[in-house]
């Protein structure tokens, strides 16, 4: 959910390579130091995006619902088959470590308190969108795909839609579909488990 406004993909690819090549970029770890350091801590509201410290965008009250909505939704759901984890970082290369609404986590002994889960734990992303749908659906899109997520969900909140993403390739998921609140979905981890759009959905 940062707060980027981009132009078209195509368009933005071309910019956000631009004005990389003027940037002094980040890695992980020193953006780990520099949070040791105490220069960045929790109420910066920041993250890791393509070697750039990026402000997120802060979250309205319905964006806040349909994000504990969902928390609610998967644990009952999924039980322990799953580490739920809301508004938590993930590492996805050597530049990004992104701080998604919702990550299905698979069950680690130490429950991530060692390391951050990488993206061959991570079972499914969920982003909650309402002003960052561009940022959410096109550049998350494509770099989630290129580290291998095998699913990723945007919950698009002005037209109670959601954006299903499958299949990762280095050129971004080869397969998405839109699906209306009375429709339902699946898990690619857990295909048996089925679950309607609306109830992701925050109460009108």
């Amino acid at each position: 959910m940062a707060a980027i406004l981009e132009p078209p993909l195509e368009q933005a690819r071309t910019a956000t390579q631009e004005q990389q090549s003027a940037l002094r970029l980040f890695t992980v770890a020193e953006y780990h130091t520099m949070i040791e350091a105490d220069i960045f801590n929790e109420k910066d509201r920041v993250e890791l995006w393509k070697g750039v410290v990026v402000k997120m965008s802060p979250k309205g009250k319905r964006h806040a619902a349909a994000t504990d909505r969902a928390t609610k939704v998967f644990i009952k759901l999924l039980g322990d088959r799953v580490i739920v984890r809301n508004q938590n970082p993930i590492v996805l290369d050597d530049l990004s470590e992104p701080e998604p609404d919702i990550v299905l986590a698979a069950p680690q002994e130490k429950e991530y308190t060692d390391r951050l889960p990488q993206p061959s734990d991570v079972l499914l992303v969920l982003e909650v969108a309402d002003t960052s749908l561009k940022h959410d659906r096109d550049s998350k899109s494509t770099s989630y795909a290129k580290a291998g997520i095998v699913q990723y969900l945007v919950l698009k909140l002005k037209t109670s839609e959601l954006i299903d993403f499958r299949e990762p390739s280095p050129e971004g998921y080869r397969s998405y579909k839109t699906l209306r609140a009375n429709e339902t979905f699946s898990f690619v981890a857990f295909p048996e488990v089925r679950i309607q759009v609306s109830e992701l959905l925050p109460p009108e």
